[in-house]
């Protein structure tokens, strides 16, 4: 069984995706092509055709999804950057392998992560956790890294969840003077204190919803009475709409507007924002090889701001099941309870001075000794499942 396993890394790992390295020209990259029997059509379907217009060593990566009008939700751009070839290689096969590793589910698996190197280092690192002897973790891989780094750490027993402090004091609305709410300020449910996130649509519908974490209601929230309210300074709360669709894996619940209040795209930061759209698997990766920070509002802890740990991250600590698509960023004090939902950005270099582009919702921090990070889906992971984007 270890070999048929081997077997498939292998395959899966040796892509024609892989051969683009640094120093591999259109002339040899269109003989590669030939001379593995491919037709120059393929490379489109490869997803490669742009590297035909790359400068030598360089190859097009998309980097974010921005709308071209601001107020047009539906009007999605890609956003492309030009990065080194050997560095690309190096995150490609780090995250196949890191999906390789998730889905094999050896024993003591607990998690891993993607860490990607700066441009210059062309370089990227699987970070996994696990709870036994990581010995023959290392045996089963080698070979099969191909330049890839593993850092392996092994985990004690993983205790409860640590309650965060009860008497917290989140940032509610003063008073609502429009008919937007902005997201980073305190949602409540029938249990419990959470953070808004901005306005997230689901093209197959057109909709737009207001969205929080999932675990914030008791038990899970339930699409047949959960239902979501606004606090309000000196005033009584206003419910904003019932629970629509939850999903679990991803922590996240969508509730449709049902009140006199609508979603918006405005983020409740110590400067004005606006969200104008969201970055990509590889746009995360591209920060974090340029060292790059993400942002957040929560109910709580308010602005933070903290470094990238790790992308496309795989997390087994919590419940039966594992949770894929996760970033890891900042550290366990940017988050606590009342935070959660609330959603990790980043200014857009580009867009007008007010626009960010989102990362990812904030659902949890570490709690065990020798990590410190906050962890939640990623932007692009609800888009590839469901199709929703910001």
């Amino acid at each position: 069984m270890e070999g048929t396993h081997t077997e498939h890394l292998v395959h899966r790992i040796a892509t024609i995706r892989d051969r683009i390295e640094t120093g591999m020209d259109r002339r040899e990259f269109l003989r590669t092509l030939v001379t593995g029997g491919y037709a120059l059509g393929v490379a489109g379907a490869l997803g490669v055709d742009d590297f035909l217009a790359a400068d030598d060593g360089e190859v097009p990566i998309v980097t974010a999804h921005v709308r071209a009008d601001p107020d047009d939700p539906w009007s999605l751009e890609e956003r492309t950057r030009y990065v080194p070839a050997e560095w690309y290689a190096a995150v490609t096969k780090a995250l196949e392998l890191n999906e390789l590793l998730a889905r094999t589910a050896f024993t003591g698996y607990l998690g891993s992560a993607v860490v990607p190197g700066s441009y210059d280092s062309g370089t990227a690192t699987v970070s996994v956790g696990i709870s036994s002897d990581p010995t023959s973790l290392r045996e089963s891989l080698d070979g099969l890294l191909d330049g890839i780094s593993l850092d392996i750490e092994t985990i004690g027993e993983i205790e409860d969840i640590e309650q965060g402090p009860q008497d917290i004091e989140p940032r509610v609305v003063g008073s609502l003077t429009g008919n937007d709410v902005p997201s980073g300020v305190a949602c409540e449910t029938a249990d419990s204190i959470a953070t808004l996130g901005p306005v997230m649509y689901d093209p197959s519908s057109e909709s737009e919803f207001f969205v929080t974490a999932e675990h914030a209601f008791d038990g899970g929230a339930d699409t047949n009475g959960d239902h979501l309210s606004l606090p309000i300074e000196e005033s009584d709360s206003i419910e904003l709409g019932p629970v629509s669709h939850a999903h679990p894996a991803e922590d996240v619940a969508a509730i449709t507007p049902e009140g006199r209040v609508q979603p918006s795209n405005a983020i409740d930061t110590p400067s004005p924002s606006r969200v104008r759209g969201q970055l990509t698997r590889l746009g995360l990766a591209d920060l974090i090889a340029r060292d790059e920070q993400l942002e957040k509002v929560g109910a709580v802890t308010g602005h933070t701001t903290g470094r990238i740990q790790g992308i496309d991250a795989v997390t087994c600590f919590t419940d039966n099941f594992c949770r894929h698509g996760q970033i890891r960023w900042g550290g366990e004090m940017d988050l606590t309870d009342g935070d959660s939902g609330s959603v990790s950005y980043y200014a857009d270099p580009i867009g007008d001075e007010e626009d960010v582009l989102i990362a990812g919702f904030n659902n949890a921090r570490t709690w065990w000794p020798g990590q410190s990070y906050v962890w939640g889906v990623g932007a692009y992971r609800l888009t590839e499942m469901y199709g929703y984007h910001f």
